[in-house]
């Protein structure tokens, strides 16, 4: 009976695990380039015109790195149904909300004020990233108003919305390796469409995950009327 019982608790925990551990992985490519980027700053490495403008002005660049950093992997963690039902979510959540807040102000002030090379950009990408930016910290906002007043299912929404924006820059590389694989360097206009690809993957990923969870939740919700008017008649 126990070894029956504990068989499928360590599949369940198993599966729980693949969601967050996926997330994670994907999250470590930023993760990994911004921390190559705090060595060539604390290192006084070679400025050249790619990297100019982080040594002009680094408070930007380090809050980024840092706030995303916290936003992508406490926020993965979220994704756990276990942790979720814990107080763990709560604590966690006072960290990951500020600290992805942190990435998409930034985020923000940089394309504003950063000189950006046309080599890292390209047309009409700066106002992409002005929507999503401000959309992160939108979300962010909501998702913070929704949990105040009892809303955890707003919340969540919302809280997924923003990790999907914050996410992008993970599958923007999966998104740019295979065209440039077979094509080579992509010219400024692909460029463009190639980082918005990223983004919006991860926001129809984060739409459906949204709906299979309201759908489940009125499922749940629909379970005890049922049984109870079964009982009654």
């Amino acid at each position: 009976m126990t070894t029956t019982t504990a068989r499928p608790r360590v599949a369940r925990r198993r599966t729980e695990c693949l969601v967050p551990g996926g997330l994670i992985a994907l999250s470590l490519v930023p993760i990994v380039a911004g921390s190559a980027r705090l060595t060539q700053l604390t290192t006084g490495a070679t400025v050249t015109a790619e990297n100019a403008r982080f040594f002009d002005s680094p408070i930007p660049v380090v809050a980024h790195i840092i706030g995303s950093s916290v936003f992508l992997v406490l926020g993965a963690l979220q994704f756990a149904p276990s942790l979720r039902r814990r107080r763990w979510h709560r604590i966690a959540g006072r960290v990951v909300a500020p600290a992805g807040l942190v990435s998409a102000l930034s985020a923000l002030w940089m394309t504003v004020f950063y000189d950006i090379p046309s080599a890292v950009t390209g047309p009409g990408l700066p106002a992409i990233r002005l929507l999503l930016g401000t959309a992160m910290a939108g979300a962010i906002v909501f998702a913070f108003v929704a949990i105040r007043r009892g809303d955890v299912r707003t919340h969540s929404a919302w809280m997924t919305r923003a990790y999907a924006i914050g996410l992008g820059a993970g599958t923007q590389v999966l998104v740019f390796l295979p065209y440039t694989l077979l094509a080579g360097t992509p010219a400024p206009l692909t460029y463009t469409a190639l980082m918005t690809a990223g983004w919006v993957i991860n926001l129809v990923v984060a739409e459906v995950l949204i709906r299979r969870r309201a759908r489940a939740g009125r499922r749940r919700s629909g379970a005890p009327r049922a049984a109870t008017g079964a009982r009654l008649s």
